[in-house]
């Protein structure tokens, strides 16, 4: 049976924007394994891998963040398994910073919780949108000249 990487693998491209984009929501999923393989085993552009996961890493980020416009803490807190009081301290911290904080909505577990926050915040859509994307940008930078590097 093929693994789950092993499918997203074989999509290339498309594979590498789906593995991000499920990265990118409430699903526990590491889409900087995919672009490891990607960029490992297979003679990929390194820039269109990162592109790809960046569109899908930041439409992950988005769809958190119109789940969050749409419901209340507790709703999403038990329908998106994210505690509760994550989200809670994760709002009162991004109500202080602002839409900026989506900067830093790549990063493991709090990610989420971010983007979640800024919609129950209405956080200005083009704001999170564009910090979303750049922090998104430098991150798979990072991850695909690191593995580059490796190999």
């Amino acid at each position: 049976m093929e693994s789950l990487n092993d499918f997203f693998i074989q999509y290339g491209y498309i594979g590498m924007a789906l593995a991000s984009f499920l990265a990118g929501t409430f699903v526990p999923f590491s889409s900087e394994a995919v672009m490891g393989a990607l960029l490992a085993t297979t003679s990929m552009n390194p820039s269109l891998t990162i592109i790809s996961g960046t569109i899908g890493n930041v439409l992950g980020s988005m769809f958190n963040y119109f789940i969050g416009r749409t419901g209340n803490i507790h709703q999403i807190s038990h329908l998106m398994h994210v505690k509760e009081d994550r989200l809670l301290k994760t709002q009162r911290y991004v109500e202080r910073k602002g839409s900026w904080i989506a900067f830093f909505s790549f990063l493991p577990f709090f990610g989420t919780a971010i983007s979640i926050s800024l919609g129950i915040l209405r956080a200005n859509v083009l704001g999170v949108f564009l910090y979303s994307l750049l922090g998104k940008f430098i991150r798979y930078i990072m991850v695909a000249y690191s593995v580059i590097a490796l190999t």
